[in-house]
């Protein structure tokens, strides 16, 4: 089974993409051909060759992906990953890393819950690190448990900027949020809470929106999580980031 790829242009600038019959296989920045195909032979340990023509179902997914046309779930169907060498841990952190929509970010101790080790926030941190396969697994949606962008493996912090500012989450907000203190923001109305840049979240009229600094407070008030987001709760409690 061989490995093709092509340039694809993204926020970042040109990017090599990796692909074989399971799938996307990995995603990187280099200076040229030659040097993306050492970088790659070195992590995977198998050859990739020059495209002339990617698969035009495939290419045409990864473009509406970037275009933010693709839900979560058709991504699921029409982006399949070639993850073979991740541990199992890495690749549950990964693939429910896939799941966070377009424009919206969540932590890594959110991350850490939803794949059932909530203390294992420091371990889903270095899977995130380790993604072989950028942008398409949106780890530039990942931000640390107070809110701040945090790092980014893809070109920094500024890439990861660059990144979400394209998809319509400004950064600049979100740490002006984290500054404050506030991790969720409530709807007074239905007595909701949310990630700050949930859908659900962003129909709370201007000036109504309720700040938490943790689920303990939201819920001492009456709050209740999301259902769509499905900020920490109980779990996120006992975990560190």
């Amino acid at each position: 089974m061989s490995d093709f790829y092509w340039t694809i242009d993204t926020v970042l600038g040109p990017s090599f993409i990796a692909y074989n019959e399971r799938g996307v296989s990995a995603i990187m920045r280099s200076e040229s051909a030659a040097e993306f195909e050492r970088a790659f032979q070195s992590h995977f340990h198998r050859p990739v060759q020059p495209t002339p023509e990617p698969p035009v179902d495939l290419a045409t997914a990864v473009s509406a992906f970037f275009d933010g046309e693709l839900s979560v779930d058709e991504a699921r169907k029409q982006l399949p990953f070639d993850l073979r060498g991740t541990t199992d841990f890495d690749r549950a952190v990964l693939l429910k890393t896939a799941e966070i929509p377009y424009g919206e970010v969540r932590s890594y101790s959110w991350i850490a819950r939803e794949i059932g080790h909530p203390l294992a926030v420091r371990a889903v941190g270095s899977a995130v690190g380790r993604n072989p396969i950028p942008l398409l697994i949106p780890c530039h949606r990942v931000v640390r448990r107070d809110g701040r962008i945090g790092e980014y493996g893809l070109g920094g912090t500024d890439a990861k900027r660059a990144l979400l500012s394209a998809e319509g989450v400004a950064p600049d907000w979100l740490e002006s949020l984290a500054r404050a203190g506030i991790r969720y923001v409530g709807n007074p109305e239905t007595r909701v809470y949310c990630f700050p840049t949930c859908r659900q979240a962003k129909q709370i009229p201007d000036g109504e929106r309720v700040g938490f600094g943790s689920d303990d407070e939201a819920m001492t008030l009456g709050y209740r999580p999301c259902a769509v987001c499905r900020p920490s709760g109980i779990l996120d409690r006992e975990a560190t980031a």
